[in-house]
């Protein structure tokens, strides 16, 4: 396999020769387990842990590598190598940390396309749609809707399905699949470029796994069933994976997400919104909210129907975190600084004694 072969190019290559990594051997991050990684080079796949100065340095969780990463290491077992430094990526798409409001969680780097999963028998959310959309916009990654479990349901709420998407999400491409009678999965295939990378997201117990083993060709990903119980579907994937498929595009699968906090996607939502937004130029006040302000264009594009009064009640949600998650960010910043100079003033007052 050559490093092309992982999306490897021309850029990878400067960067590598400008920052004096020829001595190193080059890998891309395919797998993460609780800061274990599994890295994949011309040769072969290998354990990874990261040096001391690395995370030493690393002043958030974004400065460790994630899946879809490409590093400089050192090789010093057959199959154990240590990471020294993480290449610039080009796109990273990330949520709000479920434990940290303050903190991004890394998702995958270095994705050029997004299949958007939803189930259509249960799972379908617009609104969740448009959270992954924004998301993906603001990472610079092109997105893809993918409808699957189409078996479940008639032709005709399928076609309902993608008339609501239409009303509210435009020039995106929507393909409907089945990863039982694979009907929809060629097509699918058919839109997956030699060399590029994309990434799966999707709720628990949509078909991630079982798109991922259809993609493939084969059974490399474990699959189950909804819950029956809750309506929820059970994690499979526990661990982020990237996988070469036969026609040479990347995939990288990743566990279902119950939760999609947004953080600074302004111009995600703006992407997404776009409706919204031609109408806010239009308000009388700059710093109009579009949501109590007299002669705000939003609100009275909302009344009058130009606006889906849903997706606008989506939009104000997802603006609300985005500015808590900002105000968040600001705070800890704050504290941050603050712990710095007592520190600095506590050492400057021990030198003195």
């Amino acid at each position: 396999m050559k490093l092309q072969d992982l999306g490897y190019n021309d850029i990878h290559e400067v960067y590598r020769k400008s920052n004096n990594l020829n001595d190193y051997t080059i890998g891309r991050i395919i797998a993460e387990h609780k800061e274990r990684y599994i890295v994949r080079t011309e040769n072969k796949e290998l354990e990874a842990e990261i040096t001391g100065n690395l995370r030493f340095s690393a002043s958030s969780r974004e400065d460790f590598p994630a899946v879809g990463d490409w590093v400089a290491l050192t090789v010093y077992e057959p199959e154990f190598c240590i990471i020294h430094k993480i290449f610039p990526r080009f796109s990273i798409i990330s949520r709000q940390d479920i434990s940290r409001s303050s903190e991004i969680q890394i998702i995958a780097t270095n994705v050029d396309f997004a299949f958007l999963v939803q189930a259509v028998d249960r799972d379908f959310n617009i609104n969740r749609l448009e959270r992954y959309l924004t998301i993906c916009y603001s990472a610079k990654v092109k997105p893809i809707i993918v409808l699957t479990k189409t078996d479940l349901i008639n032709v005709e709420t399928i076609l309902k399905i993608k008339d609501t998407i239409n009303q509210r999400i435009q020039d995106i491409p929507v393909i409907a699949i089945s990863n039982t009678t694979h009907e929809g999965v060629n097509e699918l295939t058919q839109l997956i470029e030699k060399g590029k990378t994309y990434c799966i997201l999707g709720s628990s117990g949509v078909g991630k796994s079982s798109l991922t083993n259809n993609l493939k060709g084969e059974n490399i990903m474990q699959t189950n069933t909804i819950s029956t119980s809750t309506n929820k579907g059970r994690h499979v994937t526990t661990h982020r994976e990237l996988i070469i498929l036969e026609n040479g595009g990347i995939l990288i699968d990743n566990p279902g997400m119950r939760e999609v906090g947004v953080t600074d996607v302004s111009e995600g939502l703006a992407m997404t919104f776009d409706s919204i937004y031609e109408y806010a130029i239009k308000c009388k006040y700059k710093d109009c909210t579009h949501t109590n302000e007299k002669n705000c264009a939003v609100i009275q594009a909302v009344k009058d129907g130009l606006i889906d009064k849903n997706s606008y009640a989506n939009y104000l949600k997802m603006n609300k975190e985005k500015e808590f998650f900002e105000s968040s960010v600001a705070e800890r910043r704050k504290k941050d600084k603050e712990f710095g100079k007592m520190l600095k003033n506590y050492n400057k007052n021990r030198t003195n004694y």
